[in-house]
């Protein structure tokens, strides 16, 4: 920093690499005092000057946002002054509540700030600067979560996209570059940053890659026939996350053999694991028959109720009278939304599946188990004789307390034969 009350940034904010423009503090300003924003020093940019208000916030423990602006008449691109201020600065505008549930108020009237205002020669000027705040500051350990103070640098995203593309849960990718930094509060981002980040990029390859080719598919098949119908849906960011197909010989496979649908998500891609929805049914010859697929972001009940609504808008508002799923809840409460009226039933061979799982040891310990599991799914025709299978099978293996028993056995209206 120069004695004249100018400020050479490049002594205040060392940066890594031309990819990573994270501001850090230099040799030459490790005090408060070395970074106190002073009335009278100049940036030869805005941006400079934000940095460096940056700096002296995550110094001192608090999070910094862009308030107002002013532009120059002649030319709209030219800021000639500007505020920056903390981000408790100002009070929240009461609104009217709609019943859903508000965040917790964070501004507080703080009138810590800094104003800038464009000189003659270019450079902007600290013209105001108030130090002074409200509220109590965040502790060194906790200035990483602060906004204005968060970001993933390049090494540390390519870190995590390598780690994502390998299989690596987000949670331990973030847990391991924590060690390697020597804590979390070195870190510099959050784990919900990293989920951002990566979520950003897999919607970016989606619109420029598999997404874009796909698409130009979808339009060449509609050019060839009008009858071809795709839908897609986008985020608020309009990026790419749902989409949904279905030929002309679907449509009419549906109106004919709709009565019946089976839906499922266990296919996945193998490289960004979106789940590939197909919806299925049988035709007079038992032969399988597909009625549309889709490629969804997520197996939310937000993105089911997209995909269920988008299938009625196709196949002219026909229901299916039952529709078989996995024991998803998130279908479950979908069908239940935008379906009704359909018979909503589980498919026994996901139950069986879960069964080997959940039940395992029993399957392989017991020569018998397996065979009485499948009797109660598939042999009980009476009511009564379904429940003494059930009964004699809990007693048989000492399964009365099984809690994935008991739940299986509460739905069972929903996949046993006798029902």
């Amino acid at each position: 920093m120069e004695k004249d009350g100018k400020s050479n940034l490049e002594e205040v904010v060392s940066i890594d690499s031309e990819e990573d423009t994270t501001p850090k503090i230099g040799e030459n300003a490790d005090t408060k005092e070395d970074i106190t924003p002073k009335i009278g020093m100049e940036f030869d940019s805005e941006d400079e000057a934000y940095l460096y208000y940056n700096i002296y916030a995550g110094y001192v423990g608090f999070s910094i946002r862009r308030d107002w602006l002013n532009r120059s008449k002649t030319d709209k691109t030219t800021i000639i002054s500007r505020k920056y201020c903390c981000f408790k600065a100002g009070y929240k505008k009461e609104v009217a509540y709609d019943g859903k549930k508000s965040r917790m108020e964070l501004r507080c009237g703080c009138e810590a700030q800094m104003v800038i205002s464009r000189q003659k020669n270019g450079k902007y000027r600290i013209t105001l600067f108030e130090a002074k705040h409200n509220h109590e500051v965040v502790t060194p350990r906790s200035k990483h979560k602060l906004p204005s103070q968060r970001k993933i640098s390049a090494a540390q995203a390519a870190e995590a996209e390598l780690a994502n593309r390998s299989g690596i849960r987000q949670k331990l990718v973030f847990e391991f570059m924590s060690k390697q930094a020597g804590g979390r509060e070195n870190l510099g981002f959050t784990l919900k940053d990293i989920s951002n980040h990566l979520q950003s990029k897999r919607m970016r390859e989606m619109k420029e890659g598999e997404a874009f080719t796909l698409i130009h598919y979808f339009e060449m098949r509609k050019s060839e026939n009008a009858s071809f119908f795709y839908e897609i849906q986008l985020d608020v960011d309009d990026q790419i996350t749902n989409i949904f197909w279905a030929d002309p010989k679907m449509v009419v496979d549906y109106d004919l053999f709709g009565d019946v649908v089976c839906f499922d998500t266990t296919y996945r891609t193998n490289k960004n694991r979106r789940p590939l929805a197909p919806i299925i049914g049988v035709n007079h010859h038992r032969q399988t028959v597909v009625f549309g697929a889709a490629l969804l972001y997520d197996e939310t009940a937000e993105t089911f109720s997209w995909l269920f609504r988008t299938l009625l808008k196709v196949m002219c508002g026909k229901k299916p009278v039952t529709i078989f799923t996995d024991q998803d809840p998130a279908m479950a409460k979908a069908i239940a939304e935008v379906l009704p009226e359909s018979h909503h039933r589980l498919c026994r061979w996901h139950i069986y599946q879960n069964a080997l799982k959940k039940l395992n040891s029993y399957f392989q310990s017991s020569n018998s188990f397996a065979a009485e599991f499948k009797s109660c799914m598939c042999d009980h025709e009476y009511e009564d004789d379904f429940f003494q299978a059930w009964e004699s099978m809990l007693d048989k293996h000492g399964l009365q307390e099984n809690s994935w028993l008991k739940f299986i056995f509460e739905v069972r209206e929903k996949w046993a034969m006798s029902f």
